[in-house]
């Protein structure tokens, strides 16, 4: 049988590796320590395999078919978008299938991907918390992009039913949980019905998958345009209430908030924190450290949790 030995929650964000500080003194600098120390942690761990929670940033899914929820279960490649890596990923099928099959019995039906592909959403978290280690993945892509969304409550619901799948699996491995996102930044809208949303923007959000390179290469300009930013708004009071909640067994209070609640607070990319609720439903474990840094450089408040003691 599995056994589940934590979950951390993480903030990523494309300038963590595109423009780290230059000394530990700098924007994020506290972000990319704490990071580190996690990163000790999880190694003294020992975790055989990891299931890594993140969104995708229109590399993979579009709106030609958008799923709520895509589970990887042979290969995963890396994008290397934002100066992250590229190429294959290890993924860990031997978990991976019992966690699809588990999930569909509980009512899930998850997309299914033999080839996934993943962008810094789930690479980034993955790279700095293995610390170069290639520990077996299993990739769960969570829509957070633009509605529809799956509701907070789901995804709670899908967090709990993913932690009794791992925990039933006859394959033998001690597993880590990742929730790679959050916690509140502002980003431009995403959905095709927003007025807003117009022309090539518009076409590249729903038939980007026919050259998705292309819209790579034309949309990395203007998020890096968006870095540097010293005025650029985050919301650490809301975070800060965010990461004490998490560690409280209460989780709704922030459910209550719904879709509205979270971009109100936390703008639209807040709605990332979907995969932080699913990894502490999936260890059913309160938060019991914390970090974080207020990084309107990174546009990002940039969080870390985790159910077990950091040194």
């Amino acid at each position: 049988m599995s056994e589940i030995i934590g979950a951390v929650g993480i903030s990523h964000a494309p300038f963590a590796t595109m423009t780290p500080p230059p000394d530990p003194s700098g924007p994020g600098g506290r972000f990319l320590a704490d990071a580190a120390r996690v990163a000790d942690a999880v190694a003294r761990l020992r975790p055989d395999a990891v299931v890594v929670i993140g969104p995708d940033h229109f590399h993979a899914n579009f709106y030609d078919a958008m799923p709520p929820f895509v589970l990887g279960v042979e290969e995963a490649v890396a994008f290397g978008d934002f100066g992250t890596r590229a190429g294959p990923l290890p993924v860990a099928s031997d978990l991976a299938w019992p966690i699809r099959d588990g999930l569909a019995d509980a009512g899930f039906d998850v997309s299914l991907s033999y080839s996934l592909t993943v962008d810094h959403g789930i690479v980034q978290s993955y790279d700095m918390l293995m610390n170069g280690a290639d520990v077996p993945l299993v990739p769960l892509v969570v829509n957070t992009a633009a509605p529809p969304l799956p509701a907070l409550d789901r995804c709670l619901n899908l967090g709990a039913a993913l932690g009794a799948t791992i925990r039933a699996a006859a394959h033998p491995a001690r597993v880590l949980l990742i929730g790679s996102g959050g916690l509140s930044h502002w980003l431009p809208s995403n959905d095709p019905r927003d007025p807003t949303v117009v022309g090539r923007r518009r076409e590249s959000v729903i038939h980007g998958r026919k050259d998705v390179r292309a819209v790579a290469e034309e949309r990395e300009p203007r998020v890096r345009a968006m870095g540097g930013n010293p005025n650029a708004p985050v919301n650490a009071t809301w975070d800060t209430w965010f990461l004490k909640q998490l560690a409280t067994p209460d989780l709704a209070p922030i459910t209550a908030l719904g879709d509205a609640g979270v971009e109100e607070n936390a703008g639209r990319g807040g709605h990332e924190i979907r995969t932080w609720l699913i990894a502490l439903a999936a260890t059913a474990t309160p938060l019991v450290w914390t970090s974080y840094e207020p990084v309107p450089e990174w546009i990002t408040g940039m969080g870390i949790g985790a159910t077990f003691d950091v040194a």
